[in-house]
């Protein structure tokens, strides 16, 4: 928040000499703050454990093993999924009630332009991309990151006590080497965006999106490099020597995985492709129509990222299992590390991507500044492409946050189990769902994920109604606000979005954290009494796995519908069928009103209530025994 309050500035300024200027400002503002945020997530369990290891005397006689020392740093990543969920929840209520009330309000009752001052909601607005993309997405990303971190280290362990491999230090400080190199990779990414010699507004406009996977590019190279030195450092032993290699082709899963997932992301979002065009065509024929092409787009756009995860775990899992560790009886026992790996290579351009996510709110900020100052129409139109541009690469950085939610997910999965395995003393490999009470936690995991979905867009609603009416009445009780003779009441909005927003996110977040708490343990008493004692640990592993499937698939389908809406809008404002205030626009926007709670509230609280969900199974795991 610090950084994007202070660089929107600068942007909307820069846009006034060159396009280029303006691109770099931006990108190397989201940058400083990417970089932050992901070095804090390594540097806090690198103190973490080093504080443990030492305090509790690790390794020496008659202490613990530092194979179970990760164990310890659970709570870590719970504390980071809790504030993440909030985060997004409170973020996202706030950015798009302010949003879908300033609309409702300005654009299409009072036909104004967007990032009008005259519009009172307008600050709010503007305020809101900062709460919801930048802190939101962040906390987000440095959940992912700890919970990935901590997963890996936990799998690590467990896989070198199996394997009696003598140093197991490289296996389990691994994933923070690999972190360490992401701020490395992706500075170096960041800086290959330079601005060029030509400057006045009139140089011809370069698409920003070329600019910026030039240097996804150059992250991309540099992390396969890094990868393949850092398993070749860490991961050699004795016992298998081919192993190391196993695990960097896991990695090259993992990062050609996140690769994938952008550009599907991309295409689904960007009004370039044919997807988002077929859209914006079906708004010429009224609302309605606008409405059912953007569902059936959203749930299409399902298919190929599900079938890119199913193949990066399986062949991650493969990898592993075909690298030559086995444990004493000989059977082989490295696939779940290797998926652990993949998830790795997938976030090991994390900051990059952070960075890609908050140059969006950045350059939409720059142009409400632009707007509102009343700059020539030559620099709005940079700062609007700009703006598109952020709003395809935040729709990308979210389906990257959803593909390595779905694979952290399936290792903190793993790690649970083996968590309750280590304190039930007794094997925990499988989970049956043929058994009622199991099946039962899988429904109650489903529609766990439909109900927070259907709360989170539905305190959006109530929230814009709220500023739909404060707007309203400032607009018929100050007549003078729409020829510049009054000021509207700009605090007021603000009051009202940060107040409700706060309000409105108890209750989802609520659901989420007790009722896998709550189902652990009434299941627990029922096994007690008919003899079942994993009874508890199995409905709540059901209830996890349904959960992970259920959220995955919604949160990708609100997320593209979300982003595909706004993009057709962008895309009939750029003057096609009929460009701005015609027919297709005013249904556009109708679209688009409908995809803001899916895409900035609902869909990316999602993918961490799915994280949040696994953190909590693991903390609260020997309560289910």
């Amino acid at each position: 928040m610090w950084v994007s309050v202070r660089a929107n500035v600068r942007v909307s300024s820069a846009a006034r000499r060159s396009a280029r200027e303006a691109l770099q400002v931006a990108t190397r503002a989201g940058g400083l703050s990417a970089i932050i945020v992901v070095g804090m997530a390594v540097i806090g369990i690198a103190v973490l454990y080093a504080t443990f290891y030492v305090w509790l005397g690790v390794d020496s006689p008659g202490s613990m093993k530092v194979t179970d020392l990760p164990l310890l740093l659970v709570g870590y990543g719970f504390g980071a999924s809790f504030v993440a969920l909030f985060a997004q929840l409170g973020g996202g209520i706030y950015t798009k009630a302010a949003d879908v009330g300033a609309d409702l309000v300005g654009k299409v009752e009072q036909g104004i332009p967007e990032d009008d001052p005259r519009n009172p909601a307008v600050i709010a607005d503007l305020v809101g991309d900062n709460v919801g993309d930048c802190a939101a997405r962040g906390a987000d990303l440095f959940e992912s990151i700890a919970a990935e971190i901590i997963s890996a280290m936990i799998l690590g362990g467990t896989m070198a006590h199996r394997c009696k491999i003598e140093d197991p230090s490289g296996f389990i400080l691994f994933p923070l080497v690999i972190h360490s190199f992401d701020l490395v990779v992706s500075s170096v990414g960041i800086f290959s965006i330079r601005g060029t010699r030509e400057s006045g507004v009139m140089a011809p406009i370069e698409d920003p999106m070329t600019i910026l996977q030039k240097g996804y590019s150059v992250t991309i190279v540099l992390a396969v490099v890094a990868f393949g030195l850092s398993t070749r450092w860490l991961l050699y032993t004795e016992q298998a020597p081919s192993a190391w290699f196993n695990f960097a082709l896991c990695g090259l899963v993992g990062i050609i995985t996140a690769y994938v997932f952008v550009w599907i992301t991309k295409y689904y979002t960007d009004y370039k492709h044919e997807p988002v065009r077929t859209l914006a065509l079906s708004s010429s024929t009224g609302h309605g129509t606008n409405i059912i092409a953007g569902v059936s787009l959203g749930l299409e756009s399902t298919a190929l990222p599900v079938l890119v995860i199913s193949v990066a775990i399986v062949s991650a899992y493969w990898l592993g299992q075909t690298c030559g560790l086995v444990d004493e009886t000989g059977n082989p026992i490295g696939g779940l590390f290797g998926t652990a790996v993949a998830t790795m290579g997938m976030l090991s351009t994390a900051a990059y991507i952070l960075t890609m996510d908050m140059f969006g709110p950045i350059a939409d900020n720059a142009g409400g500044i632009v707007e509102m100052s009343q700059q020539p129409e030559s620099v709005r139109e940079i700062t609007d492409v700009l703006d598109a541009v952020g709003n395809t690469t935040k729709a990308t950085t979210k389906g990257f946050a959803i593909g390595s939610a779905a694979l952290a997910s399936f290792l903190l999965f793993s790690a649970y189990m083996d968590e309750v395995a280590a304190f039930a003393h007794e094997p925990f490999k499988q989970v049956d769902i043929a058994v009622p009470e199991v099946f039962i936690g899988g429904l109650l995991g489903s529609m766990l994920i439909f109900v927070f979905s259907a709360w989170a867009c539905s305190a959006v609603g109530r929230t814009a109604q709220e500023v739909v009416n404060e707007v309203r009445r400032q607009f018929i009780e100050r007549p003078g606000i729409m020829d510049y003779k009054e000021k509207p009441d700009y605090g007021r909005c603000v009051a009202i979005v940060a107040s409700a927003s706060l309000r409105e996110m108890i209750k989802p977040g609520a659901l989420a954290i007790i009722s896998p708490i709550v189902v652990g343990f009434l299941f627990r008493i029922l096994g007690y009494y008919t003899g079942h004692p994993l009874l508890g640990a199995k409905v709540v592993a059901s209830l996890l796995m349904f959960a992970t499937v259920a959220g995955i698939l919604m949160a990708l389908f609100l997320n593209t519908a979300g982003g595909a809406w706004d993009n057709a809008k962008k895309y009939i404002e750029t003057g096609a069928l009929g460009g701005k205030g015609s027919d297709a626009h005013k249904a556009a926007v109708t679209g688009d009103t409908v995809g803001d709670p899916f895409k900035d509230t609902a869909g990316p609280s999602l993918h961490v209530l799915i994280k949040m969900l696994a953190t909590i199974t693991l903390v609260m795991a020997p309560v289910f025994l």
